[in-house]
């Protein structure tokens, strides 16, 4: 079959989210065709480059989300060309369905209800418009868009945060609209061979941006949708804007926005896999049916740390490392990961294990805030832990390190998970966690905090403690420095455990399935329908999703039923049309 993958701010590019996952799912189904549509985040990311591409991706088209209103042009290359001004019609259309989105972000509706329709009806409107006349992206920006959305707010129900909203926060409002809505100007909805139209499935890596082609496609075409989202981007929304500069009225019109925009992705869509169960309550919340939700673990590359893990054996770190006892923590340092109740943590580790060492690997997040904190990591763990010398002739040593890959004693991430006794997460904020599989692949027992998917994802193998609590986060790994056999255990369930659920092959092999079960209840595409609109049962057989040219799909009408005029009947000399003929699916029932 072939497949549209619809992906913002990741692949095919060499940075980003969601590529690597992205990548070894296409690779791993090398029977179906992929078009891949990708939204770039920023210009960093476009020169970065692509990752290399299998045979199986037929087509690649890109469009930016990043730059200014001005220097962004939809036409080209990339999107649709923006089209003559609007006329008093076109200008009569855009005001209503900028006003319908604008109430329903607003909250002007009192019904829930209500506001879903009214957005819908909005956002599809806007699409048509751009689809038929271009031109979108300046109507967005226009005086027509600010004043629709200042009538919402100053209607009655209007959201109150909304309410007081003033000019540049209406400005400020209406250029988020404007970036967020720019898919709906691009021209990939185009029919057949040109676009998302000729596709059989439409697969969104996310929700937000990612997934309104998806929408788009099957407002237009009736392609369905799948949505996967590993990372709700609803939640990643409100984390990201709460930490942002905003006015509160921004804040408040924007998440509504993305609030509705995720309710109709849910709602659209035709499946929905979230990758663990702390992202698909989050969904529910959001209104997904749950008869439309399942779950379908991230697939991790297993492979780079087979050689740890076998050669532990389900050791849990008890052999082949250094004598002292060592806690291991990996990841992003950024104030999410908490590495302050981490260091005071060993504080009391060290009371208890005088020999333990704590090593910190892993680089600043992003932006200048996860840079600060990684300073004030690096300067908490000097005052607590001065250096220590055996005797006046030893050199001083911490027993704190901050270490990055790449070192000579550190070459590869597997070396990391090597050097540990115990593996340590201790966030405050987690969605599916990563480094947790990691140890697990490499056979090591975990003491993690109960934040995100931590409970759903060791099971059992692992120590899980509140978060926000040194004193109990260092009474985990003081117990498990001191058992030895219990950390071999809980290793060794925990690789077999990760080895079951978290690999490339069974997500390969759960989207495989998601595929066929899609098509199977959408086999036609929507021009294989009779003169009533109805589809044609069988009218595309399933050779024709087999890769050859001998599996091409048969014509609408066959070769030998292809006159123009009429067939006679030798008993009756009545005129039948060939349209009763070819109207006549290809394939039909017959019993024996």
């Amino acid at each position: 079959m072939r497949v549209g993958l619809l992906t913002e701010g990741g692949y095919p590019y060499a940075t980003g989210e969601a590529r690597l996952w992205c990548d070894r799912l296409v690779r791993g189904l090398a029977n179906h065709e992929f078009e891949v549509y990708a939204l770039s985040r920023s210009e960093r990311q476009e020169s970065g480059g692509w990752l290399e591409l299998p045979p199986q991706v037929d087509r690649v088209r890109t469009a930016p989300l990043w730059g200014a209103a001005d220097e962004w042009r939809p036409g080209g290359a990339s999107g649709r060309e923006s089209g003559r001004a609007y006329g008093r019609r076109e200008r009569r259309r855009f005001a209503g369905s900028i006003g319908d989105l604008a109430a329903a972000v607003s909250g002007a509706e009192g019904a829930t209800g209500g506001q879903a329709d009214r957005f819908a009806a909005g956002l599809y409107g806007l699409a048509e418009l751009a689809r038929e006349h271009g031109g979108l992206p300046a109507a967005l920006r226009s005086e027509t868009a600010v004043h629709a959305l200042e009538t919402a707010c100053r209607a009655p129900g209007a959201l109150r945060g909304a309410q007081s909203a003033k000019l540049p926060d209406l400005l400020t409002v209406v250029e988020s609209l404007e970036r967020a809505l720019r898919p709906l100007s691009l021209d990939w909805y185009g029919e057949g061979e040109q676009g998302l139209g000729g596709v059989d499935l439409c697969h969104a890596a996310s929700g937000g941006a990612a997934a309104l082609p998806g929408l788009l496609a099957k407002r237009f075409f009736g392609v369905p949708l799948l949505v996967t989202e590993y990372g709700v981007r609803l939640r990643e929304h409100y984390l990201s804007s709460s930490a942002a500069p905003l006015a509160g009225p921004v804040r408040t019109l924007l998440a509504s926005f993305q609030r509705q925009l995720a309710a109709e992705v849910y709602t659209q869509a035709s499946l929905i896999t979230p990758g663990n169960t702390h992202a698909r309550r989050w969904q529910e919340r959001c209104g997904a049916d749950r008869e439309k939700l399942r779950t379908v673990y991230p697939g991790m590359d297993a492979d780079r740390f087979a050689a740890v893990g076998e050669e532990s054996g389900g050791a849990g770190g008890a052999e082949g490392t250094d004598d002292d006892p060592t806690l291991v923590w990996v990841g992003r340092i950024e104030p999410a990961k908490d590495l302050v109740a981490l260091l005071h943590a060993f504080v009391r580790v060290r009371s208890a294990e005088p020999q333990a060492r704590l090593r910190i690997i892993g680089g600043p997040g992003r932006g200048p805030e996860a840079a600060s904190y990684a300073s004030h990591c690096r300067v908490l763990a000097a005052q607590l832990f001065p250096d220590e010398a055996e005797d006046a002739m030893s050199v001083g040593d911490n027993p704190v390190s901050f270490e990055g890959i790449g070192s000579p004693e550190l070459p590869g991430l597997a070396d990391a998970y090597a050097s540990a006794d115990v593996v340590v997460l201790s966030s405050v904020v987690e969605g599916f966690p990563v480094s947790l599989v990691e140890a697990m692949f490499c056979g090591r027992a975990t003491v993690s905090t109960d934040v995100g998917a931590v409970c759903e994802v060791i099971g059992g193998t692992g120590l899980v403690v509140p978060p926000r609590n040194p004193r109990a986060l260092a009474d985990a790994c003081v117990a498990l420095l001191r058992a030895p056999e219990r950390r071999a255990r809980l290793g060794a369930a925990a690789r077999a455990r990760a080895l079951e659920l978290f690999t490339v092959e069974q997500n390969v092999a759960a989207f495989r399935g998601i595929y066929l079960e899609l098509m199977s209840h959408c086999p036609v595409l929507r021009d294989d329908a009779d003169a009533g609109g109805e589809p044609l049962p069988f009218a595309r057989p399933a050779e024709v999703h087999v890769p050859g040219r001998w599996a091409t799909a048969p014509p609408h009408v066959p070769s030998w039923a292809a006159d123009t005029g009429t067939v006679a009947d030798d008993d009756e000399r009545d005129a039948r049309p060939v349209g009763a003929v070819a109207a006549c699916a290809p394939y039909r029932e017959v019993e024996a």
